[in-house]
């Protein structure tokens, strides 16, 4: 069943991206990530301009992240404060992703540089998820489980100036650190389609020293603001988003997720982050190795400058 994507400008099979989405969905479900990080590259493994695929796939983080920052609201495990405070961030950085964005769209370079990102923060994140996974599974098989870390804890953050109380997560530091790394999320919202919780999760706990358990809420509380405003900023600015595209994506990932939720009871934590590690690793070797071999079709033609 073909259907027309006006803004991707090609026919795609509904349920080839039904099936994508769910997919996704499922992974998402399972590991607990908004899954933009692996949606992209699929997409452009589909053919989709990755100028569109990154615009479009910010709807599908939005609708994915806003159902799991409900369920975290209502447990109250979400320090609105830090939220707060990311989201400050996380609003500038986004702002300063769309005007790269846009810049690197005018040069004619936009496609090339979410494709080289991609590479680098798939390989590197894949590469250390499979570390960790592989120690904390050779620890549990020798009956030394690896300590969690704790909130609380001090380093070099609590003696940078600008601090500030936040009781939820039982902290008292500078708003620069988590301002930063809200920024840092923002831009790669806006140049790469992503909500970044995936690099989010790990800064709150290594860096700022945040409790586990209000950490996932926090970091969807401030996914659902910055990706929303990503989204339409990209419509705007950059008119990538390809409504139609998102909407099918958007329910094969809600059917998806609850199947992954379920799935995720069945394995062990550490199994888990090893098998997502290997997808990560996977898809970045993909993406690499299409940058480095003769395409199929060796011209093409195309607008370079923005859609007026």
């Amino acid at each position: 069943m073909q259907i027309y994507l006006p803004i991707a400008e090609l026919p795609v099979n509904v349920l080839v991206i039904l099936a994508m989405g769910a997919a996704v969905g499922f992974l998402s479900g399972m590991f607990g990530v908004g899954g933009g990080f692996l949606m992209t590259p699929l997409l452009i493994f589909l053919g989709i301009p990755p100028g569109v695929a990154v615009g479009t796939q910010a709807t599908q983080v939005v609708a994915s992240s806003v159902t799991g920052a409900l369920a975290h609201w209502k447990r109250g495990s979400i320090d609105f404060k830090m939220g707060t405070v990311l989201l400050a961030g996380g609003v500038a950085g986004s702002i300063s992703g769309i005007f790269v964005f846009r810049l690197l769209t005018q040069i004619g370079q936009i496609d090339l540089t979410i494709s080289l990102v991609y590479v680098v923060f798939l390989t590197i994140i894949g590469a250390l998820m499979m570390t960790e996974s592989l120690r904390a599974m050779r620890a549990a098989a020798k009956g030394t489980p690896i300590p969690a870390s704790r909130g609380g804890q001090h380093s070099w953050i609590h003696g940078l100036p600008f601090k500030m109380r936040f009781r939820r997560s039982k902290l008292y530091i500078s708003v620069i650190p988590p301002a930063l790394v809200g920024f840092f999320v923002g831009m790669l919202s806006a140049i790469m389609g992503v909500g970044g919780g995936f690099i989010m999760v790990p800064a709150m706990i290594y860096l700022l020293r945040m409790p586990t358990s209000v950490v996932i809420g926090t970091s969807l509380f401030q996914i659902v603001f910055v990706t929303a405003l990503t989204g339409v900023m990209h419509s705007v600015e950059n008119q990538t988003v390809d409504m139609m595209l998102g909407l099918i994506l958007v329910i094969g990932g809600v059917v998806g997720a609850q199947y992954g939720v379920r799935a995720a009871t069945r394995l062990r934590g550490e199994h888990l982050r090893a098998l997502l590690a290997a997808i990560v690793l996977l898809m970045g070797l993909r993406l690499g190795w299409d940058l480095v071999t003769t395409p199929p079709d060796l011209y093409s033609i195309s607008d370079v400058a923005p859609h007026s």
